[in-house]
């Protein structure tokens, strides 16, 4: 199964080997992550459902460009990237581009519950 790598060139993250796709400005997301780091968190709630699970990484701090440079994609995820816009709308001078957004909800999704 055919992996992509992500990346960071030039202040912008991209996803590909020989073709590479742009999904946006590191800055960016970074800025809708929250910031550059992200302190690993579980709620009493998320014990309390999952017993068994192991917590003991609770309250490591990650670099949050490092986490996105260590994540890989499939190649239904990146098919589904390159399908959406990797414009910012226009009438929206604070949104974001929808790919930029797309990959943004992935990189939570991974800082909320480890890599894939």
């Amino acid at each position: 199964m055919t992996r992509y790598e992500t990346f960071v060139e030039d202040g912008t993250v991209y996803v590909g080997h020989e073709e590479r796709l742009e999904i946006g400005p590191v800055e960016d997301i970074v800025d809708v992550v929250g910031g550059p780091a992200w302190t690993i968190q579980y709620t009493e709630a998320e014990k309390r459902r999952h017993p068994g699970m192991d917590t003991s990484d609770e309250g490591l701090t990650v670099d949050v460009v490092d986490m996105l440079q260590t994540m890989t994609h499939g190649e239904r995820f990146v098919e589904t990237l390159a399908a959406h816009p990797a414009e910012i709308p226009s009438d929206d001078p604070d949104a974001i581009a929808p790919r930029t957004g797309l990959f943004v909800g992935k990189l939570l999704e991974n800082l909320e519950n480890g890599l894939d």
